[in-house]
């Protein structure tokens, strides 16, 4: 990311390919943690990785995908109310989502499945969440908005097993 200078390279979370009809931006969000410790910084990463990504987009259109951290919609977490201020689902960091997808990005599953609840692509390992399906969708291919009309597939594959994670996957016609 060329943005924020050299604050965000030491982490190494954001991998860019160039394809020739797209970019693919491969992302792993830093973590806001325990208390919101890091809270500042991931405003910091967002409004940087924001830009880097408009910035890409004005020369191709952007595939962006990986573990972004962030429940956007209560929608998109099993119990809202309790995870109100918790890493992954405060206000701070739900806007910032708001804010990237106004910027001209198209969240996947959310076009093709807007209505679709119990989708989850996160389990914590603890109090059989994943048995319980008390998931949250913090995994996602956003898109470009002009690659919109080339989405035929966003699915969630809940049923693969080996991680706290599932696979999130995106199909385009292009």
């Amino acid at each position: 990311m060329t943005s924020g200078g050299d604050i965000h390279r030491h982490e190494g979370r954001l991998i860019t390919a160039e394809y020739p009809a797209f970019y693919l931006v491969c992302c792993y969000t830093p973590n806001s943690q325990d208390q919101l410790k890091r809270l500042d910084y991931r405003m910091c990463w967002e409004d940087d990785l924001r830009e880097y990504l408009v910035e890409l987009d004005g020369k191709k259109p952007v595939v962006y995908c990986g573990d972004l951290n962030v429940a956007h919609q209560e929608i998109d977490i099993k119990n809202p109310g309790p995870n109100r201020r918790n890493a992954g689902f405060t206000d701070e960091e739900r806007g910032k989502m708001t804010a990237l997808l106004a910027s001209g990005f198209t969240d996947t599953f959310r076009f093709l499945h807007p209505d679709t609840t119990g989708a989850y692509s996160w389990w914590s390992y603890r109090f059989n969440a994943r048995k319980n399906n008390a998931g949250w969708r913090i995994d996602y291919f956003i898109v470009s908005d002009r690659l919109r009309p080339h989405i035929t597939k966003a699915d969630i594959w809940s049923e693969i097993q080996g991680s706290d994670h599932c696979p999130v996957v995106l199909d385009l016609d292009l």
